[in-house]
């Protein structure tokens, strides 16, 4: 799994894949969504998923205070007990928590199979980062041998951590500047790799007659070549002859720059992220919202010029689409049947924002045959049209929809309209 498809699928939001319970979904598959939402780091619209993301990051934070704190022999002696059964706890959470999230695999990957998707989250950064979270602690049942080394794999708890990035938008700039910058990147740290290892065989060459034992092989030379180029040096390798001591003067001055090179790629990505971030805070804008309107034989503007109209101050014809062309309105132009006019409205200061979906009800869809009175919809949502051929219906909660027809709703809160087969208008 590559980088774009795990970050793909880690965006997924719950909310928009299963905006409410479908009436046409089993049980069981309408309580696999309700735990996908709950395990979904971020999801914050409903108090278990707050209290499920509160207790997930607590315990993980007890668990690595924990580890860190039983390193130390006088407070291991005294609280070892605490220790381990916090450990225990955390830990047991830990493979719960993975054990949900192979359950809702399919969530996550909803366009793939049931056993696809679980292999998918399994050999995917995350789930290998929850797995090492807690397999470590078990294996020594099974493999005694192997205890000390299992305790390597602890820090892999740490990665969880990451998760905490979906709470944070500002965290998301160190990954945004490494992903736009990664070809910059590979260019500077593959130059400085071929100049240690052009550096490393050098020194080789040269020092090896001079002092064999240190400069033995190439690898010696390439330890030597990374510790000056990349740090100070550790004095544990250097060179004694005069040819070696100016070669190594020249790579020391040499490296300085090229080990500049990548941080200044992400410097200059930090400096450009946060100014084209800052430069949007401090912009004033102001929205223009637009509707799509058809305009039919029947209706009083065609025939009409667009100066006759008498529009309101604050709305403007923004667009004319008139079959295959795209017109740029003026005064003189003359609206035709079959126009589709595209209304733009500026929006007051104060006032609060309003969305208008249209609904058309294709084959299958799950309102189809329902009255309007049943329809399971959020109650800050009002259907205020039916528009069923050439036919405008007022929504009457006894009104039976039917398949084509096209249902106009109006909502304060933007993308709690969600359904199949929707064109979406604001106003």
């Amino acid at each position: 799994m590559d980088i774009k498809e795990h970050k793909a699928a880690a965006d997924i939001n719950p909310d928009e894949y299963y905006p409410e319970d479908e009436p046409d979904v089993s049980k069981p598959e309408r309580f696999r969504r309700r735990i996908f939402k709950m395990v979904s780091v971020g999801v914050v619209d409903d108090t278990i998923n707050q209290l499920y993301d509160i207790i997930s990051t607590g315990l993980l934070i007890i668990n690595l205070l924990v580890t860190i704190l039983d390193t130390f022999n006088d407070l291991h002696e005294k609280y070892s007990l605490v220790f381990d059964c916090a450990e225990v706890v955390t830990i047991a959470f830990f493979a719960i928590d993975y054990v949900l999230r192979l359950y809702t695999a399919n969530c996550l990957y909803p366009y793939d199979k049931e056993i696809k998707s679980i292999l998918k989250y399994i050999f995917s950064f995350t789930g290998i980062v929850d797995l090492l979270s807690f397999l470590p602690y078990y294996l020594p049942a099974f493999f005694p041998a192997g205890a000390a080394a299992f305790k390597i794999f602890r820090v892999a708890r740490i990665l969880r951590l990451f998760r905490i990035n979906t709470y944070y938008d500002s965290l998301n700039v160190i990954t945004d500047v490494l992903l736009r910058k990664k070809q910059q990147l590979m260019s500077s740290v593959f130059i400085i790799l071929v100049l240690m290892l052009a550096a490393s065989l050098c020194m080789y060459s040269i020092e090896n007659p001079a002092q064999p034992e240190v400069f033995s092989n190439a690898f010696s030379g390439i330890w030597w070549a990374a510790s000056t180029l990349l740090t100070v040096g550790y004095g544990d390798i250097y060179p004694v002859t005069t040819l070696g001591k100016s070669l190594g003067i020249f790579i020391t001055f040499l490296g300085v720059g090229m080990v500049a090179i990548p941080t200044g790629i992400i410097s200059a990505g930090f400096v450009e992220q946060y100014s084209k971030l800052q430069s949007i805070e401090n912009s004033s804008e102001e929205d223009m919202n637009f509707i799509r309107i058809r305009i039919e034989a029947k209706d009083k503007w065609v025939g009409r010029k667009i100066s006759d109209l008498h529009l309101p101050g604050s709305a403007t014809i923004a667009v004319i689409q008139r079959g295959s062309n795209t017109i740029v309105p003026h005064g003189s132009i003359r609206i035709e049947s079959g126009d589709v006019l595209i209304l733009g409205s500026q929006s007051a200061k104060g006032d609060k924002p309003v969305y208008l979906k249209e609904v058309t009800l294709r084959h299958r869809h799950k309102w189809n045959g329902q009255m309007i009175r049943d329809l399971d919809i959020s109650r800050q949502t009002v259907i205020i049209m039916i528009k069923r051929g050439n036919m405008t219906l007022t929504p009457k909660g006894s009104l039976i929809l039917l398949e084509g027809d096209r249902v106009l709703m109006y909502s304060h809160l933007k993308g709690r309209l969600s359904t199949n087969d929707e064109t979406e208008t604001e106003l």
